[in-house]
């Protein structure tokens, strides 16, 4: 083989939204509401091989905002999904680049499906603050070596 094939690949191949929903139970009379609602978000990172070099990364957003009365005024949620091309990279840094690269790349594109979701739905758009996926990466390497800790 030569020297090039031998060197290290990352691409995007193909980034696309691979599910998207929004429900407004309480329409049309949540829109007279003027009461600042709670936002929670909810983040979720799969990522798998789909063949030899080829991986597909699913970032998943979900969005609910609520009244203090516990009436839910929106619930929006947008799965990112990305496959990625990787060549000649070791083994231990494959599980990092899906769980902290990937997600890094998808983030603008599920940030902006949110958005744009929420404003169609009729509320003013949510806009999602910056992720420090290298953070949640870390944090659920150590739960699952606790998780395995225990389980012995």
């Amino acid at each position: 083989m030569t020297e090039e094939q031998q060197q290290p690949a990352f691409s995007i191949e193909k980034i696309y939204v691979k599910d998207l929903s929004l429900e407004v139970p309480n329409a049309p009379q949540i829109f007279l509401q003027r009461e600042t609602p709670k936002v929670d978000v909810q983040l979720h990172n799969q990522g798998g091989m789909m063949e030899e070099g080829v991986f597909e990364v699913v970032l998943t957003v979900t969005v609910t905002a609520k009244l203090a009365d516990d009436k839910t005024m929106f619930l929006a949620e947008a799965a990112q999904g990305g496959i990625f091309q990787m060549r000649n990279i070791p083994q231990e840094d494959i599980e990092p680049i899906l769980g902290i690269t990937c997600p890094n790349i998808l983030f603008p594109y599920v940030r902006e499906v949110i958005s744009d979701l929420v404003s169609r739905a009729g509320f003013p758009p949510v806009l999602l603050n910056p992720v420090n996926f290298e953070v949640l990466y870390q944090q659920r390497m150590t739960e699952q070596g606790e998780g395995a800790a225990t389980a012995h």
